[in-house]
């Protein structure tokens, strides 16, 4: 009985095992398989924007930075997991430095698409924005506090939670996206929009990091709050032209 080579023994096999090598840490790794799509992303929001030439190759690098560091980080928890099948604080330490850069090569990848497609995305923001009404302030108060009656309604509806623990939907997520959202109707600029809303996402990955909430009444929570504020926003807007009329 021939034993099964341990080393390809042709070039083309060496391409087989590392296409396979790719798929099997795709389809293992949820988080490969987000960087994979996030380039996807990337490089057709490039496309459509026509960025030049120089540009496209230094977001390939850094795609290709990102993927390199995330395979090699899988096939150093696959080696630690095999080695040390057991827990050991040198293993844990291994792959927490392993992820750690991941995440800085992410970090790059993500300064250096801002600073290639922001000059593209922003103009084009700007000038949605400007089709956006801008109405006072205190409107963003009162859309928070009808989001907040909306939410404590629902889960006395479901009968789970209170306002701000638990439950159906979550109350930080419909009260965070909400203050995101009317931001967007003030005089700011596309950036500090996209920061408000990155805000409110980590306010709501934090109640599924405490497993206060689960995903389901996270994402009713966002979306609750966008929902509730536009209709608020607009309707009021509509309300203010037609007076001014």
């Amino acid at each position: 009985m021939t034993k099964k080579p341990l080393k390809p023994g042709h070039w083309l096999e060496t391409v087989n095992c590392a296409i396979e090598g790719i798929l099997w840490a795709t389809q293992s790794q949820r988080h490969l398989r987000w960087h994979f799509l996030s380039a996807f992303g990337v490089l057709l929001a490039a496309l459509l924007l026509r960025v030049t030439a120089i540009e496209i190759v230094l977001l390939v690098l850094m795609i290709t930075l990102v993927l390199f560091a995330e395979l090699i980080n899988t096939a150093l928890e696959v080696i630690v997991d095999l080695v040390s099948p057991d827990y050991h604080e040198l293993a844990r330490r291994a792959k927490d430095v392993a992820a750690g850069a991941v995440l800085v090569a992410s970090a790059g990848a993500m300064v250096m698409g801002y600073f290639i497609l922001s000059r593209y995305l922003f103009p084009i923001m700007e000038s949605g924005l400007e089709f956006a009404p801008h109405i006072p302030g205190y409107v963003a108060i009162i859309s928070t506090v009808a989001v907040t009656i909306m939410v404590v309604l629902l889960k006395v509806r479901f009968g789970r939670g209170t306002v701000l623990h638990g439950g159906m939907p979550s109350g930080h997520a419909a009260v965070s996206f909400s203050i995101a959202t009317s931001i967007g109707f003030s005089d700011v600029s596309p950036i500090i929009l996209l920061l408000a809303f990155i805000l409110a996402c980590m306010v709501s990955h934090s109640r599924l990091l405490l497993q206060i909430h689960s995903f389901r009444e996270v994402l009713f929570g966002a979306l609750l709050g966008v929902a509730l504020t536009l209709l608020i926003h607009l309707v009021l807007a509509n309300t203010a032209s037609l007076i001014s009329h």
